[in-house]
């Protein structure tokens, strides 16, 4: 196979929704679909009622039709629900998770890739946070169900990955070990999924999607080639400066003046070692610059990643007024990127822009009633009983030390599940009349977008940032 030049980047929930990634990969590149929170996405599209018909379309072609049915039962309003009206929510993801979740999650996954892919012959990948380890079985049979071409996994170590593509192909059962904080060295913690349980009818097998990893070492792309269950197809080599978040610099952590943490030469990739793996490697993290593609060919790399120039295009789905919004700032100089070193309930540093009205903006942030409705970066932990639990650095802190958590956790966290999805324009509506706020992540990279507004221009499309990236006209006669 010959392989993709250029990978756009998985950024953020639905920001690389499938309409971007159509886009991309129409150009001969790779298009990719952001697997995170699919399943809310898909239902909150739905709720708002699904103006351009697409999810409708996709579910359509779910090859389940009962279960296809029950989603729209349960989730489509004609015309969409009232302004001012909450999101009817979803169960959250545990250990044993309720089948009308599960079923939800895979046709989610399915209506992305599908869509993504529909009408054109380029590749589409998909690409999932390992960190968000419950759904992540039923998100990649979905992926697998709708011919996914290609899937990325990062935010942790992904060794498990390789063999569990093989098994979801074959449509046979699978099992994965969940890390629980606290866990005995002798307990363990697994998610199983059956699709033969979940589909009324099974078809053939499935094609097997190649699989990349996202690393920022040499030392865990060596391990994940040697010690993985299965076949790594190839690399993302992500450096610090990459948008969403960022592995933790290697050793103490130190901050700068800005509170950033400091990443050094051990944080450094020695790409000589990537090369001898012998495996396709992209390199990612502000490298939105034709001259960066020449310097990773010639360190022997088979392209780019490139994330926050795709993110601000006409076809990316973050919210019109943000681009707006962004650009305006960047053109008089006030937009910044932070890299928050507490912000994410992960523990990973996570990079925000400084954008006004907006939970950046951290005294306003410190007005919202803590709450946590969606559970993406919830925890699992050991309880004194030995059963697991679930929690969030980002939920009510009462709630929060009642689960044995640290107080020392809550400081400086935020709800990025909530931020995401308003982003998107799918921001939740409360109770009390008040509407979640954006928190809108990018690449240090991202006054690079200027690169495409010369003048008086407002809007690019993806097609142009190809075209800049490679240096030629790129034509979209796959379509």
């Amino acid at each position: 196979m010959t392989e993709p030049l250029i990978i756009q980047g998985g950024m953020g929930a639905g920001v690389s929704n499938w309409i971007l990634a159509r886009a991309v990969s129409q150009t001969g590149q790779m298009g990719v679909v952001s697997g995170t929170a699919l399943d809310s996405i898909l239902v909150r599209r739905l709720q708002i009622g699904d103006p351009d018909g697409a999810m409708r379309r996709a579910l359509a072609a779910f090859p389940d039709s009962g279960i296809a049915k029950r989603i729209l039962d349960r989730y489509f309003i004609a015309g969409g629900k009232k302004e001012g009206d909450s999101f009817r929510p979803i169960p959250m993801f545990t250990l044993t998770p309720q089948k009308e979740l599960v079923e939800l999650n895979v046709a989610a996954n399915f209506a992305e890739v599908y869509l993504a892919k529909e009408g054109h012959t380029g590749k589409v990948g998909i690409n999932y946070l390992e960190k968000i380890q419950m759904p992540l079985l039923s998100c990649i049979y979905g992926a697998l169900l709708a011919g996914v071409d290609y899937v990325l996994v990062g935010a942790g170590i992904p060794r498990a990955i390789p063999a569990i593509l093989d098994t979801l192909s074959k449509h046979e059962e699978v099992s994965m070990k969940i890390n629980v904080q606290g866990n005995l060295a002798e307990e363990e913690s697994v998610m199983t999924f059956k699709p033969k349980d979940l589909l009324s009818e099974i078809g053939a097998a499935l094609k097997r999607p190649r699989f990349l990893a996202i690393v920022a070492s040499d030392v865990l792309a060596l391990t994940l080639a040697k010690k993985s269950t299965g076949k790594v197809d190839g690399f993302v080599v992500e450096g610090p400066t990459a948008g969403g978040h960022n592995a933790p610099p290697r050793g103490a952590l130190q901050l700068n003046d800005q509170g950033e943490p400091v990443y050094g030469v051990r944080d450094e990739v020695d790409l000589q070692k990537i090369k001898a793996i012998g495996l396709p490697f992209w390199l990612a993290g502000s490298q939105a610059d034709p001259a960066k593609l020449d310097e990773a060919l010639k360190a022997g790399a088979a392209g780019l990643q490139v994330g926050s120039v795709f993110a601000y295009c006409e076809e990316s789905g973050l919210a019109d007024w943000i681009k707006k919004k962004v650009i305006e700032g960047l053109r008089a100089g006030w937009v910044k990127v932070f890299t928050d070193p507490k912000a994410s309930p992960t523990g990973f540093p996570f990079k925000v822009v400084n954008l006004p009205g907006t939970y950046s903006e951290n005294d306003d942030y410190q007005k919202r009633k803590r709450i946590c409705d969606l559970g993406y970066l919830r925890s699992l932990y050991r309880r004194k009983d030995g059963t697991s639990g679930y929690r969030c650095a980002s939920e009510p802190e009462e709630t929060y030390l009642q689960k044995q958590g640290e107080k020392s956790d809550l400081e400086g966290r935020k709800c990025l599940c909530n931020g995401l999805m308003a982003n998107i324009g799918l921001a939740q509506s409360r109770p009390d009349g008040s509407v979640e706020k954006a928190l809108v992540t990018s690449g240090d990279d991202v006054g690079k977008i200027l690169n495409f507004l010369k003048g008086s221009k407002e809007s690019y499309s993806a097609k142009e940032v190809v075209e800049y990236l490679l240096g030629i006209r790129v034509e979209t006669a796959m379509a």
